[in-house]
């Protein structure tokens, strides 16, 4: 991988948004040191370098701090423009449509799938999986509209949508077995089904991929961790 710059990663193995980031990263081809933080006992480091929300992922560059993976993503493609691939288009109306996209899925996407799993009601989880499933079948839609038949949302190659929606493949893979549903349904949204296998198996991305396994009894442990917590709340 390059290397010349002093690159460092504040992350959590089990975060989609650091995800995020190393897939950029590995994209590029750029070299960096990861750091681990214990969410439940952050560093100095991290609470210094995101004193506003004091969360991952933090990349530190030769000694400064960005924060935000959507930020950081066209950070790395800014400073690291003649390094690897570009992640977002030269054109100007077409960069404008990946960023209008990348904060859809932040936006709309993650916070519906937020709702389905985690709402406090019957009602409000069904409402949230009502929206997830709009949510997807927009991207669906946006697929086609910006890939143009090509096999990414970039085109030709990985782009700045696919990235930040890649960065949640490992937890939709995990969710088939801890909620039995796949929002990349290969009959309702063939063309997302084909992407994210397709994005998958690149070389620059499997290897940062996250054990699904793993994910899977993490998110056993935060299911546990949230039904205590409504118990307790019913008392």
């Amino acid at each position: 991988m390059a290397g010349g710059d002093d690159l460092k990663l504040l992350g959590m193995w089990a975060s989609p948004f650091v995800l995020r980031v190393k897939l950029a990263l590995s994209l590029k081809g750029l070299s960096y040191e990861y750091v681990e933080e214990d969410l439940g006992n952050k560093s100095e480091v991290l609470l210094s370098s995101n004193p506003v929300h004091k969360s991952v992922p933090v990349l530190i560059h030769n000694g400064k701090p960005i924060c935000e993976s959507s930020v950081i993503l066209q950070y790395i493609d800014e400073a690291f423009a003649s390094t690897g691939p570009s992640l977002l288009p030269a054109d100007p109306y077409e960069r404008a449509i990946a960023r209008f996209w990348a904060a859809y899925i932040d936006n709309q996407m993650i916070a519906a799938s937020t709702k389905a799993s985690r709402g406090k009601t019957e009602e409000e989880r069904a409402e949230g999986k009502k929206q997830s499933l709009a949510a997807v079948e927009n991207l669906e839609g946006a697929l086609r509209d910006c890939g143009k038949g090509k096999p990414f949302f970039g085109g030709d190659s990985v782009g700045f949508v696919d990235v930040v929606l890649g960065g949640l493949l490992g937890w939709v893979r995990a969710n088939e077995e801890l909620q039995g549903t796949n929002p990349f349904d290969p009959d309702r949204t063939p063309l997302l089904a084909a992407w994210a296998e397709r994005l998958w198996s690149l070389e620059a991305v499997e290897p940062v991929m996250p054990d699904v396994s793993r994910l899977v009894e993490f998110g056993k442990m935060l299911q546990a961790r949230q039904a205590a917590a409504a118990a307790g709340d019913g008392n």
